[in-house]
């Protein structure tokens, strides 16, 4: 008769032969209690992957596995509950952000650096402690650091966060961080995390398969406990819960990102609970309180992963909204800097785009003499241009508007032909037409009425006497 003691051992032992690890299967009374529950109280919602690494990882003077594979999507805490792990159970580790390194050389050099309490800063002019370029340099440098640091006893760690980029540098690279442990003849565990399965990483020669880990998606449950940990003070958990309800059930449908979520969850807060602060609603007046939230909670809507603006920023633009009594959205496009032609360009295309091209004599030229609206109209004008949409417009058009309306006199010269590509690159304008066309190029201009007339007000330009739809 098999007890469920070894299945369980027989279900383990398939999972690592295989490369991958059923989290479910590990028992939490096998590892000490009060480890498990100091490290469950700092990494909320990851139980199974906190019993996992441990089993794995086991104590400081246990051999562990060469590598390890640690993937999930963003926001899934990975590096977060490693870091917390190795730094609780103080374990001797090296963090290094792949993205931070560029060349084989600086990851090396960071790697040894840390190994050694070596940080680089302008006390040491930024000077590694140790210079090395080939792998094979590494392997023997890192001996020599282990045996300078009495760490031979011990079981070292290697986390390189973002490892993706590790496919981009030299081909030995990824192979050799696979079998360190046997290449340096130390115990030693490299770690990589990184948002891509593993087998976009295998190479086509083969190598040392890791134990392949993965962090699933956090659930709405998940969010909800986490981010409810972050109520201030002030205010009671419930209370903080329920804004966290109204805000997951407006956001967790387009985003699932526990980062963006905890952003927005910040710079929304103060708004909903000012009418608390106010007295004019009690804490348990969620109906009110979600009348009064919505409206913010749809502009920011808009700007969801984009993170155009600051925190600052948007509590600044949340003040002008009361003393303007009107919202004004997120997006940074209200505030956009450009450069003083560029501004010109642009407004030069939105009147090119909604003025007839009849009426430039009348906005454009000093001398035309006084002519009347109802001269201008026809039959099939009496639609707002506004209305029936952008028109398209040559270049030369443009261009001429440009030069009329810009305060100095500008030569043409590829400084500003380079700024209409990058107004086409915005998509603040659109280029209409193949670019084999014998004619010339011609653009739309997409920009809303309320965006140029924002531009314009920053070089002093009143764009509505200029436009025929507002004569």
């Amino acid at each position: 008769k098999v007890t469920g003691e070894e299945k369980s051992g027989a279900r383990t032992a398939k999972a690592r032969k295989s490369g991958y690890l059923e989290m479910s299967e590990i028992d939490y009374a096998e590892y000490p209690k009060d480890k498990i529950t100091l490290l469950k109280e700092k990494l909320i919602c990851r139980d199974a992957q906190i019993v996992t690494l441990l089993s794995l990882l086991g104590e400081p003077q246990h051999y562990s596995y060469p590598s390890f594979f640690v993937y999930g999507h963003t926001a899934t805490g990975k590096t977060y509950v490693i870091q917390t792990l190795l730094e609780t159970c103080k374990f001797p580790h090296i963090i290094v952000n792949c993205v931070e390194c560029f060349s084989s050389r600086m990851l090396f050099e960071q790697i040894l650096n840390q190994l050694r309490g070596n940080w680089l800063s302008s006390e040491n002019e930024c000077i590694s402690y140790l210079r090395c370029n080939t792998l094979n340099a590494f392997v023997l440098l890192f001996k020599q650091v282990v045996r300078e640091q009495n760490l031979l006893n011990q079981t070292v760690y290697i986390v390189l966060d973002n490892a993706e980029q590790l496919r981009e540098m030299d081909a030995n690279l990824l192979p050799g961080f696979l079998r360190f442990q046997e290449l340096a003849e130390t115990n030693v565990t490299v770690i990589f995390i990184s948002e891509i399965v593993w087998e976009k990483f295998r190479p086509n020669t083969g190598c040392f398969e890791p134990l392949t880990l993965y962090f699933p998606d956090y659930s709405i449950d998940d969010i909800l406990k986490i981010l409810s940990h972050d109520y201030p003070p002030e205010f009671s958990a419930d209370f903080y819960m329920s804004y966290i309800n109204i805000l997951l059930g407006v956001f967790y449908t387009v985003c699932r990102d526990l980062k963006e979520l905890r952003h927005l969850a910040a710079i929304n807060f103060p708004k909903f609970c000012e009418p608390v602060q106010k007295g004019d609603v009690s804490e348990e007046d969620t109906r009110r309180l979600w009348r009064n939230i919505e409206p913010h909670l749809k502009k920011a809507m808009q700007t969801v992963y984009l993170r155009e603006i600051s925190s600052s920023q948007w509590e600044r633009l949340q003040q002008e909204d009361e003393d303007s009594g009107h919202l004004k959205g997120l997006s940074a496009h209200a505030h956009v800097e450009l450069p003083y032609y560029s501004k010109f360009l642009l407004i030069a295309a939105y009147l090119s785009s909604y003025n007839p091209a009849r009426t430039d004599k009348r906005f454009f030229m000093k001398h035309h003499g006084k002519i009347k609206k109802s001269s201008f109209l026809k039959k099939h004008e009496k639609t707002s241009n506004h209305l029936l949409g952008p028109k398209p417009f040559p270049l030369d058009r443009l261009l001429a508007i440009f030069y009329s309306i810009v305060d100095s006199r500008v030569t043409p010269s590829a400084n500003v032909f380079s700024q209409i590509t990058t107004l086409v690159a915005l998509q603040l304008l659109t280029q209409v037409g193949h670019d084999d066309q014998l004619d010339g190029p011609k653009y739309k201009c997409t920009a809303s009425l309320d965006f140029v007339r924002a531009i314009a007000r920053t070089v002093n330009f009143d764009i509505v006497r200029y436009l025929y739809d507002f004569l």
